[in-house]
């Protein structure tokens, strides 16, 4: 099934973020489409294995995006909008040892960093107010290139950027992100927050009945669209149990610097944030559609 996101498409392609010949010559490998139609062979005999990851430090940042902004949606959803307007989240977490179910024990595999950027779609026939919203991935971000290339060599659903320098450092008492884009196609992104009081009621109005329900439309999904270089639309599903007594509500403290939500004319100090401290993650399969 062709998809109708040639922007998305685009956003996939990878561009290393540091100049010279390394990076030129992984560009050419990760785009080589003889590649891509090789595995996809490979893939419909041996599936993408399940993966895992014990997540921890996961906060998400999410706005209100206008909706002319947004990418048509995949075929069969619509976008979830209120007002005109749609919500948009950035969701960056540390991985806890993140690797195939099957491959033995957890200790041996590294804990990257990674932030999901993602708009939110619901199925056409859903019920309004009681849709069960899925994502549509809008860019990926990873600190490891080893697990950049592994990705996008193994995956058409995970096609994640490589950033020039990434931190995320939050616990309770608050913390911050930074992702540096360099020279490659990763998105860029500032952010400081803190502890707040309460989710903020205001953010949620109208669309949700309270800023718990807003919470959990953000960060309960069971599966997730995305779109792959050559414009395939790929679902992925994917458990990720969440205990939402256990969330803690935040605030942004400062001003955020994030130009691609900024050329969408988003009002960047007008947030809904908070913080899972941790969470298992499971991927648990992924097709082409």
């Amino acid at each position: 099934m062709s998809t109708p996101q040639p922007a998305l498409a685009q956003a996939a392609r990878y561009r290393h973020p540091f100049a010279g010949w390394p990076g030129r010559a992984l560009q050419r490998l990760l785009g080589c489409a003889h590649l891509t139609a090789a595995r996809r062979a490979l893939t419909r005999v041996l599936p993408v294995p399940a993966l895992i990851s014990d997540v921890r430090e996961v906060v998400y940042l999410s706005w209100w995006v206008d909706v002319r902004h947004a990418p048509p949606p995949p075929p069969g959803h619509r976008l979830f909008v209120h007002d005109g307007r749609t919500p948009y989240t950035i969701l960056t977490y540390r991985h806890g040892h993140f690797g195939p179910a099957l491959a033995g024990p957890r200790g041996l595999f590294p804990s990257p960093l990674q932030s999901n950027w993602r708009w939110y779609v619901v199925a056409d026939d859903a019920a309004a107010g009681a849709a069960t919203p899925r994502v549509l991935f809008d860019r990926n971000v990873i600190d490891s290139g080893v697990y950049a290339v592994g990705a996008r060599l193994w995956s058409d659903a995970m096609q994640p950027h490589l950033a020039a320098r990434f931190e995320h450092a939050v616990d309770a008492n608050g913390g911050h992100t930074v992702i540096e884009p360099g020279q490659g196609s990763a998105p860029a992104l500032q952010a400081q927050v803190r502890p707040a009081t309460a989710l903020a009621a205001a953010w949620a109005a109208g669309a949700f009945t309270d800023a718990a329900q807003a919470m959990a439309f953000l960060a309960c999904q069971e599966a997730a669209f995305a779109v792959a270089p050559d414009g395939r639309l790929v679902l992925t599903h994917i458990d990720l149990p969440i205990t939402l007594a256990e969330v803690q509500p935040l605030r942004l403290e400062g001003a955020v610097c994030c130009p691609h939500l900024a050329a969408m004319g988003v009002d960047l100090a007008d947030a809904f944030c908070f913080r899972v401290p941790q969470v298992p993650f499971r991927v648990v399969s992924e097709r082409l559609l």
